[in-house]
């Protein structure tokens, strides 16, 4: 295994691979044993036998370790199998086709549509069994119910070892990001203590002391309120880097915006989108919050709210400001000055969704944003 590298979940799938030619092998020694005197070239015989032996160890030995199975491996496999599977009509007698006896590679001719499927996967093990069995056709110069039996058991062989392989490799990387995630909460829960018996106490005192102290003090008690929310928010929520999967968790994103005058509500479970979905949503959310400041005074609060009604995702932005008098956005829309409002929607429109704005005097202000809940590759 390469340093730095995850291992190959479904390494204990090769090892069944060597075993599966190990024994395969063994039965066509049989079969050239049992056929011994009634081939056409007795020697040639012998001598591709030999070779699958050779090749049985080498490959065994290849197969085990991880940096040395690589595609080109498994493709090498398949076309010296299916060479060495050709030669039948050169070894066999006329009598020995007549009779149906076994090709010269026999059963071990099904092992590179096994192998294939576990180094490529359900479409990789079949395309490897179709070869063997159009190999095995053309080598008995006729296509029938054998034959066909024979290349229908080796692409389901194919098939059944990919989609097994598949699932292997998926599962463990899910497990290795749930390991991941459990162990970055951990962190996060060790640090939040330990910044909780620390810094944490530092500010809420100096909030409590500076609004009890007022005047500039209370300016003081404000900022170590801000700042007291925002490391809390750090400290206590889930990364927003993109994982695996190229998701983010809009949930933790949105709850890094919280302030003493902005408050987010969001599900108890986590909300992951494409992490482009993900920036598009908090730059908005972020463009009516700094709207609020800006227009509805220092005073004003606001309230993010995220919603995951399945199908799609809505966020909410509301704030308790004076509201926008009637015929302002008229007026402004006339005169194209419509500046955030349009780089709400516009964004929002980009992503496939709607952006519906509620406003009017004494009411504050609302954006409510709708995209589709679409959850990228998974």
């Amino acid at each position: 295994m390469t340093a730095g590298r995850t291992p190959d979940p479904i390494t204990p799938m090769w090892r069944g691979v060597i075993a599966f030619r190990v024994l395969t092998w063994a039965f066509a020694c049989g079969t050239v044993i049992v056929q011994n005197g009634q081939y056409r070239r007795e020697g040639l015989a012998w001598a591709i036998l030999g070779v699958m032996a050779v090749w049985s160890v080498v490959s065994g030995f290849l197969y085990l370790r991880e940096r040395t199975r690589p595609p080109a491996l498994v493709v090498f496999d398949l076309v010296l199998t299916t060479g060495l599977l050709m030669t039948s009509p050169w070894v066999l007698s006329d009598t020995q086709f007549a009779l149906n006896v076994p090709l010269i590679t026999t059963v071990w001719a099904a092992v590179p549509p096994v192998a294939a499927g576990a180094r490529f996967g359900a479409s990789g093990g079949v395309l490897a069994g179709l070869v063997v069995g159009v190999a095995t056709a053309l080598a008995r110069e006729k296509f029938d119910l054998d034959v066909a039996r024979d290349a229908v058991l080796l692409a389901a062989a194919g098939l059944l070892v990919g989609m097994a392989a598949t699932l292997g490799r998926r599962s463990a990387a899910r497990l290795e990001q749930a390991l991941r995630k459990e162990a970055a909460t951990a962190e996060r829960e060790r640090l939040a203590r330990s910044i909780h018996d620390s810094v944490l106490q530092v500010l809420a005192r100096v909030r409590k002391r500076g609004n009890e102290v007022g005047g500039e003090a209370a300016e003081l008690a404000r900022l170590a309120g801000e700042q007291e929310i925002a490391l809390r928010s750090l400290v206590t929520t889930e990364p927003v880097k993109p994982n695996d999967r190229g998701t983010t968790s809009l949930r933790a994103a949105l709850q890094l915006l919280a302030t003493p005058s902005v408050q987010v509500s969001t599900p108890a479970d986590d909300v992951e989108l494409p992490a482009h979905v993900t920036g598009e949503l908090l730059a908005v959310t972020r463009e009516a919050l700094a709207n609020v400041e800006k227009h509805a005074g220092p005073d004003a609060h606001a309230w993010v709210l995220l919603e995951d009604l399945g199908d799609e995702v809505v966020v909410s932005v509301r704030d308790d400001g004076p509201g926008i008098p009637d015929g302002v956005l008229e007026r402004a829309a006339a005169e194209g000055h419509l500046g955030v409002v349009e780089s709400i929607r516009g964004r929002v429109r980009d992503l496939g969704g709607s952006a519906a704005l509620d406003t009017g005097p004494g009411r504050g202000t609302e954006w409510e944003v709708r995209v589709p809940s679409t959850r990228g590759a998974g």
